[in-house]
């Protein structure tokens, strides 16, 4: 399939993006980051591939655009949380902008790809390669039997591998 005609983008566009401004206004109290998530919300759907049919526009542009508004919240609150562990450092110990700017992007890369995880399964994960925890050790934790963990880790690998190779 190919991506979304821009003729269909486009009457979606005329008939609903004031809508979408609307709601995504009222979760963002911003009308500028609104009109910004907007526009992102009718990108996102040019390069997709659309239904042959929307019965429900609105639900389906609705969704778009709260999984974006999700992003953009979950993007500052990571973004508030590394700026306050740099302001932990020494001035000399800062990194530059443009270091933030990559850093930032990477963590937001690595937070998209948990975010693909069924929650055990991340819980699992994390509890592995933060932590450090043992299968074993997350099997006790966690209530479950080493199979059980194992199996999570091998969904984990196997959904981190297929969204850096496009898998």
């Amino acid at each position: 399939m190919s991506p979304s005609s821009p003729h269909d983008v486009g009457a979606l566009y005329l008939q609903h993006h004031s809508w979408v401004v609307a709601m995504l206004r009222r979760k963002l109290g911003n009308r500028e980051q609104a009109l910004d998530l907007a526009q992102d919300t009718f990108v996102k759907l040019l390069r997709s591939e659309m239904p042959p049919l929307l019965r429900e526009p609105r639900a389906y542009l609705g969704t778009i655009a709260s999984r974006l508004c999700l992003q953009h919240f979950r993007r500052q609150a990571l973004e508030r949380a590394y700026l306050q562990s740099l302001a932990q450092l020494e001035p000399q110990h800062q990194p530059s902008e443009e270091t933030r700017v990559l850093v930032l992007e990477a963590l937001d890369a690595v937070g998209q790809v948990l975010d693909g995880l069924a929650n055990r399964v991340r819980e699992v994960f994390l509890l592995s390669q933060l932590d450090g925890l043992t299968y074993p050790q997350i099997a006790e934790r966690l209530g479950l039997t080493v199979n059980v963990v194992q199996k999570a880790m091998l969904k984990a690998y196997r959904h981190c591998y297929a969204a850096v190779h496009g898998e």
